[in-house]
């Protein structure tokens, strides 16, 4: 019998900032990495004779947890991707919903007709997940191994071993961020032990536990912000039609550095006190990765917003005519 333990990457900027993320490549967050560090101390004690992840970046800093302390190599395989969002990549969900949320609302009840330009449809991430599993439980018998990959791929990984038919494919819940499924192979076909398991993750860390999006009896409102952009370097922010924020980029400066900097974020006072600016500062990496930068900039913070920075990793780098100036990696370490 082959075991196999499948996990959802932790915590990744497209959790954080509310964004449509399938095969883009996100950054783990500060609470992420937390999450990595619990899921190391629950896979201590359990042998572990291989480690498989999807190539993208999340799943891979995510299987840090158990490869680096086992002494393992890391393989990869992109057939445990996420489902492909074609031309949704990196959008906003707020965006998404408010261009056509009929389409929004079909994908989110794992409608099996559901595809976007350029994506994948449910069915088809279902089966090549399937297919790498099946090509890993052949590969180890009678071993035990851990597999890294995403939550709409591992759902619906899950929904074709169980039988699901497609019309109860929504029926299957949402897993936290770095919960974990434990899977039997007997050399012919994969059972079920349990799913989605994150009982390792303390309150203060769920991913889940600090979003309503998932939750079908919550009252109070999910805000997901959109963008429009009426100047170069201006972004004002809605929640739906109403006027949320603005952001303000300074992109000519610095840029032989790879810096950008942010010359102004700010939430309208109705929005303010409910976790809201992070999705401002997702919208300038969103704005700036693809230039090339590699680190974010902020001159004169006030004091009232330096716990805000500080909790979404900026720290103080030097002083300037403005007065502090502050920053926060967005590369990528390989």
């Amino acid at each position: 019998m082959t075991t196999i333990y499948l996990v959802r990457h932790a915590e990744a900027e497209g959790n954080l900032y509310r964004r449509i993320h399938g095969w883009y490549d996100a950054l783990i967050t500060d609470s992420g990495f937390r999450q990595i560090e619990a899921l190391e101390r629950r896979f201590a004690d359990v042998p572990i004779d291989a480690v498989y992840s999807s190539d993208l970046y999340r799943t891979m800093t995510t299987a840090r947890a158990v490869y680096v302390p086992k002494n393992l190599p890391l393989r990869t395989d992109p057939d445990l991707r996420e489902i492909k969002m074609g031309d949704l990549e990196d959008v906003p969900f707020g965006q998404a919903r408010w261009a056509d949320p009929e389409d929004m609302a079909r994908f989110n009840h794992s409608d099996p007709a559901w595809r976007r330009p350029g994506g994948e449809e449910f069915q088809e991430v279902g089966e090549r997940l399937v297919r790498s599993l099946t090509r890993i439980a052949r590969a180890h018998p009678d071993q035990s191994v851990a597999v890294f990959s995403h939550g709409t791929a591992i759902r619906q990984g899950v929904a074709r071993i169980q039988n699901l038919p497609p019309d109860q494919w929504h029926t299957l819940g949402h897993s936290d961020n770095t919960a974990v499924t434990k899977l039997l192979w007997d050399g012919s076909a994969f059972a079920v032990d349990y799913i989605g398991d994150a009982s390792h993750v303390p309150d203060e860390l769920s991913t889940l536990k600090k979003q309503l999006w998932w939750r079908k009896d919550s009252k109070a409102e999910d805000v997901n912000l959109r963008y429009e952009s009426p100047s170069p370097g201006l972004w004002l922010a809605f929640a739906g039609d109403r006027p949320a924020g603005r952001l303000e980029l300074e992109p000519d400066r610095e840029a032989e550095e790879q810096n950008g900097h942010i010359a102004h974020l700010e939430l309208e006072p109705e929005f303010r006190g409910r976790n809201l600016g992070v999705q401002l500062l997702g919208q300038a990496v969103s704005v700036y990765r693809p230039l090339g930068r590699r680190y974010l900039r902020l001159r004169g913070v006030n004091e009232a917003a330096l716990g805000f920075f500080r909790t979404y990793g900026f720290y103080k780098i030097g002083e300037c005519a403005q007065g502090d100036v502050w920053e926060k990696y967005i590369g990528y370490h390989r």
